[in-house]
């Protein structure tokens, strides 16, 4: 025994029998690298069965850990999915049901109001060094900058996306950032993204730490780290690119992300930090056409499966058994209850969590007991889940506005509606859909006009 550990150990034996248990536990606390791709489909992956281009690292990170099959984010766009993920709690609380979009004309001037509750804030509060580098599209303004909200430390942008080489958003402002102040960075955004994740992993690898990596691969502007800059300050162009060349960037853009992902977690086996870390891989929502949502029906932007269930990966060694795949049914918003859990910080009294920690997933124990009911509403569409039954209205490419229910367990791809054949179980999820919008703007967040 060490040195250290007699003094510790002496000390434990000193202090009342109540707090002792607590700081060994501090002492196990988990590190959490949670990684979010932007726009990856469920099908765009090899682990996921996509034969389109290699992702080995990836690969390699499900065979080693567990493998989600009915992983879902909190909506279909980007925004909405990050504020859920922050917060652990439906995004139309946090006034953020849709995008925050970068046009000055439209609404910039909204986002993540600081008496929200995020994961960062209430690690941070525990010990945990906090931070968060590439996008993070929950307000432009600096009073809404991640590290307003419990972050040490940002570096990327506050937009949707940027140019991948100039960082320049899609309204024609430069959008690169350290902390609350525009700091230029040469560099591909992916790379760049990498680069500071893999230092922040290294300065910090003696204390616990919170690390958000959220990249912007595969979203648009298509380009590769060897492709030109498509934007600068006030001029932003979209060149017509065919469709061959369009597959491919995409392809370049995934294969550089999970390169970039390979080399944190080979950092954190290179500092012995692997079985003291929980990496959590996901992706913000379905694919464009670009990608590939497998046998999903539909795309990003739709309540449809194609639109919100996504590829979710979590590995542990030591603690996830490596190679397990769970059909459990998890979304986005379980990310911060299950990472509250693990480090034991109580979740907010002020504002409760609707997520559920999937903490004993982790650890193999599959859930029980009656299914929740999740819902997801952007736009015109919204639907309705509890267990295997599925209830869309307004879904992109329906007719007519009247409920579809689908029956996931023997039809995933969504299209033999049974609605008519089961009309009890439509007036069921229809009903909780009206009870789930009167609870989620009772004493949501509401957005300045102007």
């Amino acid at each position: 025994m060490s040195a250290l550990s007699s003094r510790l150990v002496g000390l434990l034996a000193l202090l009342p029998p109540l707090l002792a248990p607590r700081l060994v536990e501090s002492a196990e606390r988990p590190n959490f690298v949670v990684i979010m791709a932007d726009d990856l489909g469920y099908g765009d992956l090899g682990c996921y069965g996509g034969t389109r281009y290699e992702t080995p690292h990836l690969d390699a990170m499900a065979k080693a850990g567990l493998r989600l099959t009915d992983y879902h984010s909190n909506g279909p766009v980007c925004s909405p999915t990050r504020a859920a993920l922050l917060t652990g709690r439906y995004q139309q609380r946090a006034g953020i049901p849709g995008v925050v979009k970068a046009d000055p004309k439209a609404n910039r001037h909204h986002g993540l109001h600081t008496h929200e509750t995020t994961f960062a804030e209430l690690l941070k509060k525990a010990g945990y060094a906090t931070a968060v580098f590439g996008k993070w599209h929950v307000g432009y303004d600096k009073k809404f900058n991640p590290v307003h909200h419990g972050f040490d430390e940002f570096r990327g942008y506050v937009s949707g996306n940027v140019d991948y080489v100039s960082h320049v958003d899609q309204a024609g402002f430069v959008d690169w950032w350290r902390n609350d102040e525009l700091v230029p960075e040469e560099g591909y955004s992916t790379h760049l993204i990498t680069a500071h994740a893999c230092r922040f992993v290294r300065e910090q690898a003696q204390q616990p730490f919170c690390l958000y990596v959220a990249h912007e691969a595969p979203h648009y502007p298509l380009q590769g780290p060897d492709d030109p800059p498509e934007r600068s300050p006030g001029k932003v162009t979209r060149p017509k690119l065919p469709m061959p060349e369009r597959l491919e960037r995409y392809a370049t853009m995934v294969r550089e992300m999970d390169k970039g992902i390979g080399e944190i977690r080979a950092t954190l086996e290179e500092l012995g930090l692997s079985k003291k870390t929980l990496v959590v891989f996901l992706s913000d929502n379905g694919a464009t056409s670009l990608g590939s949502n497998g046998t999903l029906r539909g795309f990003k932007g739709s309540v449809w499966e194609g639109g919100h269930r996504v590829p979710g990966i979590a590995c542990w060694p030591g603690t996830v058994e490596a190679g397990r795949e769970s059909p459990a049914t998890t979304i986005g918003m379980d990310v911060m209850p299950t990472m509250l859990e693990l480090a034991g910080v109580e979740a907010p009294a002020e504002r409760p969590l609707d997520g559920v920690s999937f903490a004993s997933l982790l650890k193999g124990d599959e859930p029980e007991g009656e299914p929740r009911t999740l819902v997801w509403e952007f736009g015109n569409g919204a639907a309705v889940r509890r267990g295997d039954w599925k209830l869309v209205v307004g879904g992109k490419g329906q007719k007519s506005r009247k409920p579809a229910l689908f029956d996931l367990a023997n039809d995933l791809g969504e299209s033999k509606d049974l609605a008519d054949e089961h009309p009890e179980r439509v007036r069921e999820l229809w009903a909780a859909l009206e009870e789930w919008r009167r609870d989620v703007t009772d004493g949501a967040t509401v957005q300045p006009e102007k």
